[in-house]
């Protein structure tokens, strides 16, 4: 009989690429990654590696196998992980799902201070819907609401999508623009400006420009960095502008760093839900979570 140490191992060795990498991924001795390679070669009845001198590199049928167990094999992982009793007795466990800015705004400076486990979780929201349903997850803030019978959501803060420009960026030509109402104006102003965007997350400019102007915008921002917070640290007391939600440059935006250039004409705003499972042991630790939110955010 198949044991499933066999294709964790497996896995272990064609991500890492040697069995010193799995043996040392997965807390086990050399030779026993070798063993459960050999194992399972004979159960399948050919080789899944060639050795070299440098790594393992795997055959065909080796990386047929991969596809087909590498899913499988992480969600497992996963569950293991969610699922495994703490060490510390009677400290529960909760697992949140949310975007990275949103994290770092209001919970990263918390965590310390919270008496039970957090694990945290960023990925797309259909995904961290599907994640609460089926238990992976206790707890997600979004602005997407499922059909999951079984979920229920509660609005606590409206974002809004607007343009901001760092400290040092001249704008009073663009107050004036505004004014006018002139559209082809207002953008041939924007579009000459220094422009700042995130690899996770352009929709937000694209639909400012869309509902505001009737269209695509027809730019690259100049600059792409990782994610929004670095956008704000980026325009902070400098110069440039970008399209992101209002409330992650608040600090900014008080300690005059950053202004806010235009909420458009047509403004655009997002309600954040609370999600979470109709039924759940966790629901006081769920609420303390939530009141930290509805403290930083409204």
């Amino acid at each position: 009989m198949v044991n499933f140490e066999w294709f964790r191992t497996f896995k272990a060795i064609y991500e890492t690429g040697s069995l010193t990498g799995a043996a040392e991924a997965l807390f086990i001795s050399q030779p026993g990654v070798s063993l459960h390679l050999s194992s399972l070669e004979s159960y399948v009845g050919y080789k899944l590696f060639d050795r070299t001198s440098r790594k393992m590199v795997s055959t065909e049928r080796g990386k047929i196998l991969y596809n087909y167990i590498q899913e499988s094999i992480s969600k497992l992982e996963e569950a293991e992980r969610h699922f495994h009793k703490s060490t510390e007795k009677d400290v529960p466990t909760i697992s949140i799902g949310m975007c990275f800015e949103t994290f770092q705004f209001t919970l990263e400076s918390y965590l310390p201070t919270l008496p039970f486990n957090v694990i945290i979780k960023f990925g797309e929201y259909p995904e961290m819907l599907a994640d609460l349903d089926g238990g992976i997850l206790d707890m997600i803030v979004t602005p997407h609401k499922g059909d999951y019978k079984g979920l229920e959501y509660k609005p606590f803060f409206k974002e809004r999508i607007v343009v901001l420009a760092g400290a040092q960026t001249p704008t009073e030509e663009f107050n004036e623009l505004l004014k006018t109402k002139n559209l082809n104006q207002i953008q041939t102003w924007l579009k000459a400006q220094t422009w700042y965007g995130s690899s996770g997350d352009m929709e937000h400019l694209r639909r400012f420009w869309h509902i505001n102007f009737g269209k695509r915008p027809d730019f690259k921002p100049n600059f792409i960095v990782p994610n929004m917070g670095s956008i704000i640290r980026c325009l902070s007391d400098g110069k440039g502008i970008a399209v992101i939600p209002d409330f992650l440059s608040k600090k900014e935006r008080d300690s005059g760093n950053i202004k806010l250039l235009w909420e458009g004409y047509n403004k655009i705003e997002n309600t954040l839900y609370f999600g979470t499972r109709k039924k759940s042991i966790y629901a006081e630790q769920v609420g303390m979570i939530q009141e930290i939110f509805e403290r930083e955010m409204v």
